[in-house]
């Protein structure tokens, strides 16, 4: 039975979440409605909860660039899911030999992670070695090696939770049944670090899924855009019909600011759609980091 005391700070606790709640879920609510606001009314009262004028004329014109989108969402879906498996394949394959007590060259290995960490060989070098050594520009591939396929502070997270939550004696005992290396880290390893994995394979598949910095520089064939670079493209293409001498002698009207909403809505519904599965990882890292705290 709770006292009064402890009632009141429970209600409180309870407000405070909500409001806090309530934060993070409204200005998504203000995204959708001002994508389907009218474009005079929204620059005239700006956005709101609830529309005085309800249009659809941002979602027509990004209608009309069906085939393009559909076309763009299947490459970033592509890219999401082949780069984020290999980018944790191959960070696991790293992280798990550095968390051993003994390895050979360890030292070194770790060195050259966290000089990684501090310095890059430049923008220019390394477009130079992506597109003229490795033949990388106008391909999907682009969107996955450069920059975005290993991560050296990913793998020293997964490195340190391996550490202090696999034990040692779980190793020993799948050697002492006759599992190798690799029978070790699929059968034992990897279901142990299920909420990490989880945890970094999220923070990466946001970071493929938004990526639009490869595709400016990689990409020039307009049938490789990715969601966020056509999104982009579309952007600007609205703002430069609208702004343009021969635009406004045609009188042509474009709905540029519920554009962007519509584009905003566009790329951030499917990571709305997917987070709530991956949630309960994320308070099983918490959790786990607390207890071994």
């Amino acid at each position: 039975m709770l006292s009064g005391q402890e009632k009141a700070i429970l209600g409180f606790s309870h407000i405070i979440l909500i409001i806090a709640s309530a934060a993070c879920v409204i200005p998504f609510v203000i995204l959708i409605m001002a994508s389907v606001t009218g474009e005079e009314t929204l620059i005239r009262d700006g956005y709101q909860l609830f529309p005085k004028v309800f249009s659809l004329d941002a979602y027509q014109y990004l209608y009309h660039q069906g085939t393009s989108i559909i076309r763009a969402y299947g490459i970033t879906v592509f890219t999401t899911a082949v780069g984020t498996f290999l980018s944790l394949l191959i960070t696991l394959l790293i992280a798990y030999p550095l968390s051993m007590r003994y390895l050979p060259g360890k030292g070194i290995v770790m060195f050259l992670l966290v000089f990684s960490m501090l310095f890059n060989g430049g923008l220019v070098p390394t477009y130079i070695m992506y597109t003229q050594y490795f033949h990388l520009k106008n391909t999907i591939w682009s969107y996955i090696i450069p920059g975005k396929l290993l991560g050296a502070f990913n793998v020293l997270l997964i490195r340190s939770y391996l550490i202090s939550s696999l034990p040692g004696e779980m190793i020993e005992a799948g050697r002492i049944d006759g599992a190798g290396e690799y029978a070790i880290l699929f059968r034992i390893v990897v279901p142990i670090s299920t909420p990490i994995l989880a945890t970094i394979g999220l923070l990466n598949g946001l970071g493929f899924w938004n990526d639009w910095y490869n595709g400016l520089i990689y990409i020039t064939n307009d049938a490789l855009y990715s969601l966020q670079v056509l999104l982009n493209a579309i952007l600007t293409n609205v703002q430069y019909l609208a702004n343009n001498e021969m635009g406004q002698r045609m009188n042509i009207r474009l709905p540029s600011a519920s554009i962007r909403m519509a584009i905003a809505a566009i790329a951030v519904v499917p990571i709305l759609m997917i987070y709530p599965f991956f949630q309960k990882y994320f308070v099983k890292s918490i959790t786990m980091g607390a207890i071994k705290g």
